[in-house]
């Protein structure tokens, strides 16, 4: 395994400065499962052994567990919310209606007993000791005879029992591509319990927090079946499939199953998909990384899935330049879900699509595997950090290893960015990701407006600074729970910029950036140029200046608050300016030529700056708008 995961820092909890000033710490969790699977009916049997130790200084006295399945019935919180949103996601409804007139019928509501998902805890314990424990909803409360002290470890046993539901959203049977079995969220998931307390949301529709941990899983299912899964294969040369060594003769047994033993070092999350036709095929990257590609014998996609197969290499490569070195030793791309969806050392994704489809949704799934698998926020409350993160850093990845090479290959968030702010629905993005009054709302603020927050803080500090702060989050956050906090600290100490006002005023709040060149006016033999902010949200600013015989010179104007100066990267005619405080609505930029002389004036001629109306930023010329 790579040096990077047998370190012994990845596996101690290690005390450093870190979230609301206190010392960090972490819980931990070690699962041992077992599960029989009936591919005849989709239920299955498991039991679990857990031994969970208390890194906390507090003392436990209950538990929590996910049953994820449970949503997936009429009447789950899932159902409802599908139900009396305004613009329910599509794969889980049937517009009964027309396009100008939907009419949603949620299909969940739809599904008959031997349809739903459930999952059923029957027996647990505590070091022996038998526990009551009520199922609410997705979650199961336990309260605890002996609380969990502060260092101690305990041990969990727990019988369960799950039925697969129809494929509807990320987890399923029978997939709209025909895909068996899609097991995300299969099994019962002790909560996270970290500084805030206890995080047992219910499974609404969102995204997933887990406690770091090892996990050693047996799955028996039919021997027909093929799997792509979490964790490395312990028994390869009983189960074959091209997962053997080359040359290995396969020693199945004559019995009508087969028993899958995975063991997946320091995760939080632990998914396996299972189909009698699916096709394995394996690449060594040249970082030594085992690629695994499972997919449907189709001959419609099998092109397109081979052709993946090196991009998917170039993927990985950026990646560890950009961020840092993927840790684990293998990765696999597995056709199955509904959509595109990470996972621990896996990726669900579908596909039927096109070949740059199925490059891109590749790209931002394997990203996740630093922006959320190695750097695992909070995504019920900071998803824009996993989901910004990873379009920001994959629409990098993509416009390199695809060559489309576009100056700003993130123009697609701006412009989902500008259709949020001006659309009157937007919500901070410090809004808990199941609060979201519109489905529009939240994808916007969690991947678009995600993303520009990094390409923004580019224009802020510079992209030498950004490149440096995402490899040194990468190096004091892998394998822990970041926050907002911690990353925009590093960008500070980095960097030297006050950047508190940044994430404030993007993240929890829902202002604008708005500047306007207000006036030109001749002053003698210079010139006056009023600028205005007309935005509430402050921003250092940049001016362009185009003289009549093409010389450019460019205005760097501070801001105030920041207490420091962006570094310049290679103008040949910058000039610094006085710093501009926020309370002050204008700023007199003064020019040491006539206006006579002035060709064009441009604030923020990179278009790095998500200023929402762009056609008061420019005097004497038209400026493309990429907010239009």
């Amino acid at each position: 395994m790579k040096k990077i995961l047998l370190s012994i820092s990845i596996f101690t909890i290690a005390l450093v400065n870190a979230q609301n000033n206190t010392n960090y710490w972490q819980q931990h969790v070690d699962y041992t499962m077992e599960v029989e699977m009936d591919v005849e009916n989709y239920k299955y049997t498991g039991t679990q052994e857990l031994e969970y130790t208390n890194n906390s200084p507090d003392t436990l006295n209950k538990v929590f567990y996910h049953l994820y399945f449970n949503a997936f019935q009429p009447g789950s919180e899932m159902d409802i919310r599908l139900q009396t949103i305004p613009d329910p996601d599509a794969r889980m409804t049937n517009n009964l209606g027309t396009r100008e007139n939907p009419q949603y019928e949620s299909r969940i509501s739809k599904l008959e007993s031997d349809e739903i998902g459930y999952l059923r805890v029957k027996s647990l314990s505590q070091n022996g000791n038998y526990l009551q424990f009520e199922e609410v909803g997705t979650v199961l409360e336990v309260n605890l005879e002996k609380p969990i002290l502060p260092g101690e470890k305990t041990t969990f046993k727990m019988g369960f029992e799950g039925q697969v539901p129809l494929q509807i959203r990320r987890s399923g049977r029978n997939s709209a591509e025909g895909v068996a079995l899609s097991m995300s969220q299969w099994y019962p998931k002790l909560a996270e319990y970290d500084f805030e307390g206890w995080h047992a949301d219910p499974y609404i529709g969102r995204e997933f927090h887990g406690v770091w941990g090892n996990y050693d899983v047996k799955i028996t299912i039919d021997k027909d079946y093929i799997l792509g899964s979490t964790g490395y294969l312990q028994n390869a040369d009983e189960i074959g499939y091209g997962y053997e060594e080359e040359g290995t003769t396969v020693n199945r047994n004559k019995g009508k199953n087969l028993t899958w033993h995975f063991v997946a070092p320091q995760v939080h999350d632990f998914t396996w998909a299972a189909d009698p036709g699916y096709i394995h095929e394996k690449l060594t990257a040249e970082d030594g990384t085992v690629l695994h590609f499972l997919y449907k014998d189709n001959p419609e996609i099998k092109e397109n899935w081979k052709n993946l197969q090196p991009k998917t290499e170039e993927l990985l490569l950026f990646f560890n330049e950009h961020i840092g070195p993927y840790p684990w030793d293998q990765y696999s791309v597995v056709q199955g879900g509904d959509g595109g969806m990470e996972y621990a050392m896996l990726t669900l994704i579908t596909g039927e699509r096109s070949f740059g489809s199925l490059v891109g949704v590749t790209a931002h799934e394997l990203a996740h595997a630093w922006f959320q698998h190695l750097l695992a926020t909070n995504e019920s409350k900071h998803e824009w950090m996993d989901e910004g993160f990873t379009s920001f850093i994959s629409d990098e990845a993509m416009n390199e290893v695809m060559n489309t090479n576009e100056e700003n290959p993130h123009t697609g968030s701006y412009r989902s960015y500008y259709q949020l702010a001006q659309s009157g629905v937007e919500q901070p993005q410090s809004t808990h990701a199941d609060r979201y009054n519109y489905n529009f709302a939240y994808g916007a603020a969690a991947y678009s407006k995600g993303a520009v927050f990094l390409a923004q803080l580019e224009y802020i500090i510079g992209e030498e600074n950004l490149q440096k702060t995402l490899k040194r989050y990468y190096d004091e956050w892998k394998f822990k729970h970041p926050t907002p906090n911690d990353f925009i600290r590093i960008a500070e100490k980095l960097s030297g910029a006050e950047l508190d006002w940044y994430l404030t005023d993007w993240t929890r709040t829902t202002n604008v950036i708005d500047y306007a060149i207000e006036s030109v006016e001749s002053e003698g033999d210079s010139t006056n140029i009023t600028l205005k902010r007309n935005g509430a949200m402050p921003m250092p600013v940049e001016v362009t200046v185009t003289y009549n015989d093409g010389e450019e010179e460019l205005f760097y104007i501070p801001l105030q608050i920041m207490r420091w100066e962006k570094p310049a990267s290679g103008e040949t005619n910058r000039t610094v300016k006085d710093d501009w405080a926020w309370a002050y609505p204008t700023y007199d930029l003064k020019i040491d030529a006539e206006k006579s002389q002035i060709s064009s004036i441009v604030i923020d001629e990179s278009q790095l700056m998500a200023d929402i109306d762009r056609n008061n930023n420019q005097y004497g010329t038209e400026l493309e708008n990429s907010n239009e």
